[in-house]
């Protein structure tokens, strides 16, 4: 079992492992950033980009670790979120059996959000980005109608703590709500393109906050200086392997994603789907599957 820290940064590595190794884990305690500076992500705005089924463990609860989960995560590129998680193997012989609460508690996820895939038109250089008009109600401050046309500016911060300021305007035929100046100035700097994502949230604090999320592309070609496949999973496994049998501490990244399998799992979450359900053979079952608004059914 283990104790583990837990990073919750924008965009960077993921490592990559072979094999099953079954280790529990502890996660450790850790907000710093490399340079040894406290690095604050908004929590609620990580688990919007992330998806509604994401579920991150507490920092100290005992975990299972399952590398060949890990091995299907990939390297993203700027704005990717990811989780940074330190692991600590401990002597599973002094766990106490009995299924503890800790670890099981809800994910912070945002109650006030909307996600838009992005089409051409929102990605164009002179375009602007479509707000549909239930979300603009809900989420941006009330426009006023008596101006011709309505206007107004949005500030709004993403996962680095930038502001971006977009006009919202309301005009068109049919009317409709758009983000047209400092819009294309936001998608250039993203590098978005069409089938990208766009959430914007408002925080426990009411703060409108943006976050994106890229499509899943097949990359067709990898530099020659990239290690192969099978030497990255070898090398991660024999971390994970010298890690467990020394009992020392290993770090390892976490993209949400680039694959919906969890590799990090709660000890009590583990153990309640292993020993708390009788599986047979003909049992139906029900899974939670993510939509394409960010919702859940």
């Amino acid at each position: 079992m283990g104790s583990v820290e837990e990073k919750i940064k924008a965009g960077g590595l993921v490592i990559r492992a072979q094999t099953t190794l079954l280790e529990e884990m502890k996660l450790l305690k850790e907000m710093q950033d490399q340079s040894g500076a406290r690095k604050a992500i908004n929590s609620e705005l990580w688990h919007a980009c992330a998806g509604p089924l994401v579920f991150l463990p507490q920092v100290g609860s005992l975990v299972y670790y399952f590398p060949q989960g890990h091995s299907e995560q990939a390297d993203k590129d700027t704005d990717e979120i990811y989780a940074q998680m330190s692991l600590q193997p401990v002597n599973s012989e002094k766990d106490v059996f009995p299924i503890p609460d800790f670890g099981l508690k809800p994910s912070k996820h945002p109650s006030e959000f909307f996600c838009k895939t992005l089409t051409a038109s929102d990605t164009s250089t002179h375009g602007g980005f479509s707000v549909p008009r239930r979300a603009a109600e809900k989420l941006f401050p009330p426009l006023d109608y008596t101006m011709q046309p309505p206007t107004q500016e949005l500030v709004v911060r993403d996962l680095h703590d930038n502001t971006w300021t977009f006009r919202h305007i309301y005009r068109g035929q049919p009317k409709r709500h758009l983000l047209t100046t400092g819009w294309s100035l936001f998608v250039g700097s993203k590098r978005l393109r069409a089938g990208d994502s766009v959430l914007f949230i408002r925080d426990e604090k009411s703060q409108l906050m943006v976050g994106v999320r890229r499509a899943n592309r097949q990359q067709t070609a990898l530099p020659s200086s990239v290690l192969s496949a099978d030497s990255m999973h070898i090398g991660v496994l024999a971390a994970a392997a010298h890690a467990a049998s020394n009992r020392s501490q290993f770090t390892i990244f976490y993209n949400p994603r680039a694959c919906p399998s969890d590799f990090v799992i709660p000890l009590a979450k583990y153990r309640k789907s292993v020993y708390g359900t009788q599986m047979s053979v003909g049992m139906r079952f029900g899974m939670m599957f993510e939509t394409e608004e960010s919702g859940k059914r």
